[in-house]
This record gives structure tokens, sequence and C-alpha cells, in this order.
């Protein structure tokens, strides 16, 4: 196995850098300065990027780092990603750092949106969050909901490594919805005291989001309730998401 580690970036993001034996790979290098710095002081050898979407905080530090190392590219093949050279649309199995990864098709914030699934641990960018998931730029409600219940679909203890620290802030909208929900407000406790001491919310278990994340959660009847409240015309799954999704932009 190797080791999962966070490099922060920006304002909120989280570069993930795995580690293997003097070798790394990053998931969604937004930005190359703190990568190059960890690198560096660590003297790893960069082997591979792993690119889940087009947006420029998760791919605008590639060309750097690809003149430094030469690494290979994994990236959506539907979208516009610096330096690719292996273009992916999902279904596929990779191999990073010896291990096999499987590559997951998740659109709905953006057109070719992948995650990666290996070895207990998904990275799955901007589609799922702690205790949220992405806005939808480019692709529908129906495609957000079938790439969250794909990811759902994944064992319960998956570790979710998702590219923000978002999770207090969503935690509060899930609250908004789902009140009366035991789990979910130990939660909030638990990740306020994370955030006080200065740590990373991430990564959290699909175990968790299922418990706590509202938009996996859309067949609960608190839910529901909350969502027809909020312009659901009915109870089918893809228009309570639609309703909470809409709901959560303006929270």
């Amino acid at each position: 196995m190797f080791e999962i580690l966070p490099i922060p970036a920006f304002k909120d993001n989280y570069i993930w850098l795995l580690v293997r034996d003097g070798r790394a790979a990053v998931v969604d290098p937004g930005d190359a300065t703190p990568v190059i710095a960890r690198l560096t002081e660590a003297q790893l050898q960069l082997e591979s990027i792993l690119i889940t979407h087009h947006h420029d905080d998760h791919q605008g530090g590639v060309e750097e780092l690809v003149e430094r190392w030469q690494p290979r590219v994994f990236g959506p093949a539907d979208e516009s990603i610096t330096g690719c050279t292996v273009p992916l649309r999902g279904g596929e199995a990779i191999e990073v750092l010896g291990e096999t990864f499987a590559v997951l098709p998740v659109g709905g914030h953006t057109r070719g949106h992948l995650a990666y699934h290996g070895c207990g641990a998904l990275f799955c960018g901007d589609t799922l969050f702690g205790a949220g998931c992405g806005r939808l730029f480019e692709g529908t409600p129906a495609q957000m909901l079938a790439s969250l219940t794909r990811l759902a679909a994944l064992p319960d203890d998956t570790r979710v490594y998702c590219a923000h620290e978002y999770t207090e802030a969503n935690l509060r909208f899930a609250l908004a919805v789902e009140p009366l929900n035991t789990l979910l407000r130990e939660r909030v406790e638990r990740v306020a005291r994370v955030r006080a001491a200065g740590l990373p919310s991430v990564p959290s278990t699909l175990r968790e989001e299922k418990e706590t994340n509202p938009f996996l959660r859309c067949a609960e009847p608190e839910v529901i309730m909350a969502a027809k409240a909020h312009g659901a015309v009915d109870a089918s799954l893809v228009n309570i998401f639609a309703a909470i999704r809409s709901w959560r932009n303006t929270f």
C-alpha cells in the first residue's frame, strides 16, 4: 500500500499525494508550487498525475509538473486536460504506484468528470464532498444523481478523498434538511473538533456519507419532506435531488 497525504492549495483545495517507496502520484494538482515543494523535500519521483475534471484549480499545475518529472497524466478524454497522455472515459482500470484503480464516470459537475477507486480509497474531485456534492455546471440533476448512486454502491468502508474542505458548511445545510438526524448531529460535533485543531475533515467514509449526506439520502422521509417544501413536485429521486441541490445553491 501507499501513504495518502493532503497538500493544501488555494483557499480550500486539497491536492492528494500518494507515496510509495520513493515514488509518488498526485490527484488534481491545481497549483504546482506546493507539490514541487513536497516532492523535492521528500526526494520523491513523480510518476503519475490523476485529473478528475478540467477546472483550473484541479489541473493548473500540470504543465510545470510535467516539465520537471515527465509523469503519465490520466484525465477525462472528453475535456481539455493539459498534457493528458492517458485519456479516459470511465470503465478502465489503470495502474498507479503498482496498484489497480477503477476509473468511474461521474458526470454532473462537469461533462466528463471522473473518479478513481482503488485500495479502499476514492478520489472523487468535485462530485462527492463531505456532507455535500458539487454544483451542476455542465450536467443535469439526473446525471449527477446517477453518478452519486454509482459512488454510493462502493463498499461502505471506502475512504472518500474529495478535493475541497467544504464539510462544515455542507453540514450546516444538511442539518437544515434533516434536523432530526442524530448521526448528523454527532458528525457536526466531531468535525467541529477536528477543524478547531487545524486538521482536515476528510477523508470521510462512504458509510458516513450515506448516513449524513442529504444528497445520498433522497429516499429518506425527512429529506423528501424538506425537498417538497423547497419546490420538489413529487417524491421521485431525481426531483428530490434537484430540489435540494437548488436549495443548497442559495443556502
